[in-house]
């Protein structure tokens, strides 16, 4: 039976890397995929469940799915922490869903649509500590020149206001022969970005090698003929060790790009949130990476409005971000999600006064994202080129500083066609609060 299949994926990388699974087992059994949904006979969504906003984008990209089911649409399959999390909330409310996979089952995807043909309404759930699934296919749907990797996944770190380990289990390293496999690959393919993840890659290995393996990855990473960045994500400041820094000192492959996750630093408040250290160890960490590791970017993201926050404490955070400067951040307002211990915590603050506390986070990076934005004018940058913007009529891309879908982008005129996926050097003529624009380098 000729059959189309749609996807929607939504939420973070890690679920990206599920959807890109799924792609490739239904791709190896025949199916077809489709991008539009309008032509597909089967609509997979792969749902987020981490905070109230992305519980609602989900619901309602699965609402607007459902309506292709008036049309072509033969079969609504719900997967991700949605459905892990609110299986029978989901089976109730939306009729639409012929079947709900959890975080665990995934790999199972051809399965259930083959039973959700022959008229069963699989529901398939409480499986996320499995293993990572080995050898299975993967289409890389990130533009071919950069690619995730999923090193582990679950979390043991049990932060108070986060519900990841009741949606995806506990922390799970991958073998590390397996990761490289896979690394080889995507390097195969053409994948010559290769972006770290896992909900703490600092951890990895810790379960299955009793140790903290992650320094010695990231070299074997390396060493892959093909591979040009190596990029980590979620890097947990009390783990990252003497070896981990060196191997970002020692590396060139490895983009001098950290992104660690701080989320405040008024010490009563990271206690209340679970979180391990001090604002002292912060500060102390943040200097000793800054004059270790030239020209490092630091990325990292803070939560306004936990509940207890005083006043006073955010303006602590208020003034940490500004004197610490990070080159990138981001400031989500508190979210109080059921089931976490943070929800029950006393203190619980408007809404109006956390997206306040958030923006005024925003306003100020904004200032600091301007100045480290002006002294990249007239140096040159490496930049992986990504595509070619039809209105300004300029390539763009990223540089080492700038990680996909969250980051700033580079835009570079050029006086001969450039290869996509390409590696050019830019001089920088122009800069706003978070892109920049040069001209491309003819080489010599």
């Amino acid at each position: 039976m000729s059959c189309k299949i749609g996807f929607v994926s939504l939420g973070c990388p890690k679920n990206l890397v599920d959807t890109e699974v799924m792609l490739g087992i239904l791709g190896e059994e025949g199916y077809e995929i489709v991008s539009e949904p309008s032509e597909a006979d089967v609509i997979v969504v792969n749902t987020c469940a981490f905070i109230e906003s992305a519980q609602e984008e989900s619901i309602q990209t699965i609402l607007e799915m459902a309506e292709y089911k008036k049309e072509n649409c033969r079969l609504l399959i719900v997967c991700g922490c949605l459905a892990e999390r609110y299986r029978d909330e989901v089976l109730k409310e939306i009729p639409e869903a012929d079947a709900v996979v959890g975080t665990g089952d995934y790999s199972q995807i051809a399965e259930v649509i083959k039973q959700a043909f022959s008229g069963k309404q699989p529901v398939l759930y409480g499986h996320m500590n499995r293993p990572e699934p080995e050898g299975v296919p993967r289409v890389v749907s990130t533009g071919g020149a950069s690619a995730y990797l999923k090193i582990a996944d679950g979390c043991d770190n049990r932060c108070t206001y986060c519900i990841i380990p009741k949606l995806r289990g506990k922390y799970r390293s991958r073998k590390m022969e397996d990761i490289i496999s896979e690394a080889e690959a995507l390097a195969a393919d053409g994948v010559k970005e290769i972006i770290v993840i896992a909900q703490d890659t600092t951890r990895y290995g810790i379960d299955l090698y009793g140790a903290y393996c992650l320094p010695e990855l990231l070299r074997k990473l390396c060493r892959i003929e093909g591979i040009h960045w190596v990029r980590v994500h979620y890097l947990y400041p009390e783990v990252i060790t003497e070896e981990l820094i060196a191997a970002f000192c020692e590396e060139d492959k490895i983009v001098k790009y950290m992104d660690i996750p701080i989320q405040h630093c008024n010490d009563e408040i990271l206690k209340r949130m679970g979180r391990h250290g001090s604002k002292q160890e912060l500060c102390s960490l943040i200097g000793k990476l800054r004059s270790r590791i030239p020209n490092l970017v630091i990325r990292t993201t803070v939560i306004a409005g936990f509940p207890g926050e005083t006043q006073e404490q955010f303006e602590e955070l208020l003034q940490f971000v500004k004197e610490m400067e990070f080159e990138r951040l981001g400031a989500f307002a508190y979210s109080q999600e059921e089931d976490t211990p943070a929800a029950k915590l006393p203190g619980q603050l408007s809404q109006a006064v956390k997206e306040n506390r958030a923006e005024q986070i925003m306003q100020a990076q904004k200032r600091i994202s301007r100045k480290h934005q002006k002294n990249m004018l007239g140096k040159q940058l490496k930049v992986l080129t990504e595509g070619y913007n039809l209105e300004n009529l300029m390539y763009f891309g990223r540089s080492y500083a700038d990680s996909i879908d969250i980051d700033a982008t580079v835009y570079f005129a050029a006086e001969e066609e450039v290869e996509l996926g390409s590696f050019v050097t830019v001089t920088i003529l122009d800069a706003d609060d978070y892109d920049l624009t040069g001209k491309m380098e003819n080489p010599n």
